[in-house]
């Protein structure tokens, strides 16, 4: 099954972090959540565990203001238990209900297998297992569609490798930096699904540029890869392009990517992440970005291969 997408998703893992239930706080992540649901983007991307559950709830608050349309336009995710690590079927169910009371929904469009680090692949795949959860909510129609998200590109090669799901989200492995998750992509293009490309600013560097504490994929950018990004920064320069809509469109103009999934923690972020999406990419500066060679990721997947 193919999502109907759109080339942005925009994500919502900061959202309503640290508000109090009825503070000022809160209506202003409402507010802003509104914002969301009125751009001309098809979906908003949350889980049940970010902020803590307060996303989904935030959201949860804004659909009741906003109406019936925002309502068919949430991909979440399911969780672990947070206290014990729990993901079997059991668990999975629990974390649907948990996510469709805070948003105030019956059904979701996509539900994805959030980071499945507590268990095997085995385990999560067996006979009451996480997988099996998701198929039963698939089935009931409670869910139109099933997915996996996480990072590791071998871990999630065999979750596309099962037939099992309809979508496939992968963060910072599909960059100018790192493009591990290609034949993930490959191989879900193959069976029909939806690709999801989180972080295509590898959650740092490629929006900052280079700088002291950098940051590529939730670790310290090396000496190595500063070195690497202000050599792509000189040729972006050299066309006139920030490096932060380059780094975008990599993404944007690739056939194996359905939908790019970029985190907003603002109205100005949503604006600028239009106009960076909006902006030309001349098709020689490609060119001299294969020119740098390949960039020395720092991400390390080898324990799960």
């Amino acid at each position: 099954m193919t999502l109907n997408v759109s080339p942005l998703t925009l994500g919502t893992s900061g959202l309503g972090r640290d508000t109090i239930p009825g503070s000022p706080e809160e209506d202003a992540a409402v507010a802003f959540a509104q914002q969301l649901f009125a751009s001309t983007h098809a979906f908003v991307d949350t889980s049940n565990n970010y902020s803590a559950g307060r996303s989904e709830a935030v959201l949860g608050l804004a659909i009741a203001r906003a109406g019936e349309d925002a309502a068919t336009r949430v991909i979440s995710k399911v969780d672990c238990d947070p206290e014990t690590g729990a993901f079997d079927r059991d668990r999975v169910l629990r974390s649907f209900e948990e996510t469709t009371a805070r948003l105030g929904v019956d059904r979701l469009p996509l539900l994805h297998l959030h980071d499945p680090y507590t268990v095997t692949f085995d385990e999560a795949m067996a006979a009451g297992g996480a997988v099996e959860g998701l198929i039963e909510l698939r089935e009931s129609g409670r869910v139109d569609a099933i997915g996996v998200a996480a990072g590791p590109a071998p871990m999630m090669s065999r979750y596309v490798g099962t037939g099992v799901f309809d979508a496939v989200l992968v963060h910072n492995r599909f960059t100018v930096v790192d493009s591990s998750a290609a034949p993930v992509f490959e191989a879900a293009r193959e069976r029909g699904m939806t690709v999801f490309n989180a972080a295509p600013f590898g959650a740092g560097i490629l929006a900052t540029g280079t700088r002291e504490g950098a940051m590529y994929g939730y670790r310290p950018a090396t000496p190595e890869l500063q070195e690497w990004v202000s050599r792509l920064e000189r040729v972006c320069a050299s066309f006139g392009v920030a490096l932060p809509a380059v780094a975008l469109h990599y993404s944007l103009r690739s056939p194996l990517v359905d939908s790019t999934i970029v985190g907003i923690s603002s109205a100005k972020r949503v604006a600028q992440l239009d106009e960076l999406a909006a902006t030309p990419i001349p098709d020689e500066l490609w060119a001299d970005l294969d020119g740098l060679g390949p960039a020395p990721s720092p991400v390390d997947d080898s324990e799960y291969a």
